[in-house]
Order: structure tokens, then C-alpha cells, then sequence
């Protein structure tokens, strides 16, 4: 019988990302090398300056045909909102707590987006709610956000120069539908190439962000593929 992903999934999933929005990018820029064999028994197999990647030892996606993708949880950076507001005379300008609310629900939505159409669309992984043997679930959130020009709705354009639109880091865990046990973990902190003195807009953000998110959805279709011997 078709089981559909619980709402239980989705509490852990905020609970969890909750606290990962201030651990996970202290995990990357540690000093301390990160442990070889994380506390739920995954090993560590890549390892850089802005990249961790933990995998349950033996595992193999290849019986992943199918995927599940629960709400992101987005989180930005406290001192940019900090700095930003501080920066700013016109009280207009400054960044609210609703302003927030909102840019977490557009970025939750476009991660959902743009990984259904890269998986689904041109993968040929369908997205589903169900829990099955073939369905690997994605638990993803977006922490240490910032941006260059946030887009306020305010009067005026909101458009900076600067080097760069923005970075976050990606907090992934691949977990298995059937047995509701986790496989892999991924933190990658990415950021938009720097230009200097560039044109930054609310425009040019959501581009930004979209090819982040795009790099990390072509990476995964990537590895789902070769692990199925896909062309």
C-alpha cells in the first residue's frame, strides 16, 4: 500500500534545520576538522574549504527512481540583516520581519521548482509524497543567506553596485522513503561569482540564486544518474 510522506517528516525536517541555520555554516569554516564518522554513523567522504559531504557506508542510490522533496527551510544570515538595517537612514529601506517571511516563501518555492524541473523534467525522476522502496527523500534547508539589493517593495528600485549578488549554503539530507533512515549529508556553501562593481537588483538576485540552485540540482541528477548507470 502507497504511504504518504507524514506530517512528522515535515516537523523534523523544521525542528532539525532550525537548529543547522546557525551550526551548519560554523561546520564548514571550523578550525577542527570535522569528525570522520558524524553521531548517526555516516562517513565522511569529501571534505573542502566550503564543501562536507557524510555517506552511509555501503550505500548505492541506484534503487532511486522516484523522489521526495519536503518544504526548505531558509534561514539568513543574522548579521547581514543586521549590518543591512544598520545601513540604512530611510526606515523604509530597512529589512522587517514580513519582508523576511516573504523572502523565505519565495526561495522555499523556487528550491522546489527548480529541482522538479531538473529532476523530474529532464531527469525523468518523478516527484512524489509517497514512501516507497525507490523513493529517496530530500530534506533541504538554506542557511547563511545574504543578499546585495533585497527586494522591499519599497518606493524606488532597490539596486546597488556590488562584487557580488549574494551566497548561501545548502544543508542536504538524502534520506530512505522506506525504512525513514538517513544516507547522506551535504553542507556546500556557495556564492555568486565575484564582478566587481556590477549592477545588483532584486532581478539579478533571483538570477543569482536560481544558478546556485540550479548547480545543486544538476549536481544531484548527476549522481542519481551514474549511480543507475544512465547515460
Amino acid at each position: 500500500m502507497r504511504r504518504v510522506i507524514s506530517v512528522r517528516w515535515l516537523v523534523a525536517t523544521l525542528s532539525l534545520c532550525a537548529t543547522l541555520a546557525t551550526l551548519c555554516p560554523q561546520a564548514i569554516r571550523a578550525k577542527e576538522p570535522p569528525p570522520r564518522v558524524s553521531a548517526d554513523g555516516l562517513e565522511l567522504k569529501t571534505e573542502t574549504k566550503r564543501r562536507l559531504v557524510y555517506v552511509k557506508p555501503g550505500i548505492s542510490l541506484a534503487q532511486y527512481s522516484r523522489v521526495a522533496i519536503l518544504d526548505c527551510h531558509v534561514e539568513f544570515s543574522k548579521d547581514w540583516l543586521r549590518n543591512y538595517n544598520n545601513s540604512q537612514r530611510d526606515s523604509s529601506r530597512r529589512i522587517s520581519e514580513k519582508d523576511l517571511e516573504r523572502a523565505r516563501t519565495d526561495l522555499a518555492a523556487q528550491f522546489k521548482k527548480v529541482f522538479t524541473e531538473e529532476l523530474q523534467g529532464k531527469g525523468g525522476y518523478q516527484v512524489v509524497d509517497g514512501a516507497a522502496p525507490d523513493v529517496l527523500v530530500l530534506r533541504p534547508a538554506l542557511v547563511n543567506i545574504e543578499v546585495s539589493a533585497p527586494d522591499l517593495m519599497a518606493p524606488g528600485r532597490s539596486v546597488t553596485f556590488a562584487q557580488s549578488a549574494g551566497q548561501m549554503t545548502l544543508y542536504l539530507e538524502l534520506w530512505d522513503a522506506a525504512t525513514n533512515t538517513i544516507i547522506a549529508r551535504v553542507m556546500d556553501a556557495q556564492a555568486d561569482p565575484d564582478v566587481y562593481g556590477q549592477r545588483s537588483s532584486s532581478v539579478s538576485n533571483r538570477a543569482a540564486a536560481d544558478r546556485i540552485l540550479k548547480s545543486w540540482a544538476v549536481e544531484l541528477h548527476k549522481h542519481l544518474d551514474a549511480a543507475r548507470g544512465t547515460p
